[in-house]
């Protein structure tokens, strides 16, 4: 683990360190600013940050890009973000205790800082707005779908809420607007094995693998051609209320990647999916109340 950083955050974000090699018998970087430039270009403009003095040593001394090359030292700076534009949608505040944090997110939030989506990100906004800066979410929820999600106010509070999900005990409902099939005959519950490769967009249906997905899928009303679903999971599979409905052959509207991947800009906020994290419930592992949290949103989103 690093030491303390010496620079405070910036838009809520704390800021990013690197470390020298302990044991480099002949280093072949002669300076620090060589080794930089070895370790993070072309991914950050080291000659930029450096003639800005903004790569700094524990001490908050500047690295200057002769400085002799040194094993096992930190060297922390504040990364360049891209001009964000702001999500529509708002980002309300459902309740605030001391553990916990429970916001009715927007499509195209992401939840955590990650890629081009910094400073948008809940965990980024939420840090700055609220003045806490051990923030941080509890289970995870795609950029693309709305819904609750809570956060854990202090890093000491993370474990016992996480392993409520872990072990499944965290009661789930999502909706969804799809399209209506008369000839489905609901309630269903779907159960396969799904599975998603580092870096791929889609997850798959793996045939004949042992289930590690479940999904109780009912209609709840109908408009024309499309209904409204309501969603149970008993697990949480990386796409798996859109891989289990697109399964069904309804897909949920405005899927970017069910039934095919669509070109989206990373900015285009014009269609949302129509996937809503609408209910959590639970027993809260630290007093033995009950609790439940209830999405302000409806659908169509």
């Amino acid at each position: 683990m690093p030491p303390q950083s010496p620079l405070p955050p910036r838009h809520g974000l704390s800021a990013a360190w690197v470390r020298t090699p302990d044991r480099e018998p002949a280093p072949v970087w002669p300076t620090m600013g060589a080794w930089l430039s070895h370790r993070l270009a072309p991914r950050v403009d080291v000659v930029g940050l450096l003639l800005a003095e903004r790569f700094v040593y524990d001490d908050l001394r500047p690295v200057r890009e002769d400085d002799p090359y040194r094993p096992y030292t930190f060297v922390w700076f504040h990364r360049d973000l891209r001009d964000e534009p702001e999500v529509p949608g708002g980002l309300p505040v459902l309740h605030r205790d001391e553990r916990l944090v429970v916001v009715d997110k927007p499509a195209f939030l992401s939840a955590i800082p990650r890629g081009d989506h910094v400073v948008q990100s809940v965990v980024v906004r939420l840090r700055d707005e609220l003045g806490l800066p051990e923030l941080s979410t509890l289970h995870r929820l795609d950029r693309v779908t709305s819904g609750v999600l809570m956060l854990a106010t202090e890093r000491r509070w993370r474990a016992p809420y996480q392993q409520l999900f872990e072990r499944g005990a965290v009661r789930k409902t999502y909706r969804a607007l799809a399209p209506w099939r008369a000839d489905l005959e609901l309630p269903v519950i779907v159960r396969n094995h799904i599975t998603k490769e580092r870096g791929a967009w889609r997850a798959e249906v793996v045939p004949g693998a042992p289930v590690n997905a479940e999904t109780h899928v009912d209609l709840e009303s109908t408009d024309g051609d499309l209904g409204t679903y309501r969603l149970s999971p008993r697990t949480g599979r990386t796409h798996q209320l859109r891989l289990h409905l697109y399964g069904l052959g309804i897909p949920i509207v405005d899927d970017p990647l069910y039934p095919v991947v669509r070109e989206v800009s990373i900015d285009d906020f014009s269609r949302p999916l129509q996937l809503l994290a609408s209910d959590l419930a639970f027993t809260d592992p630290v007093d033995g109340t009950e609790r439940s949290f209830v999405s302000e949103r409806t659908l169509p989103l």
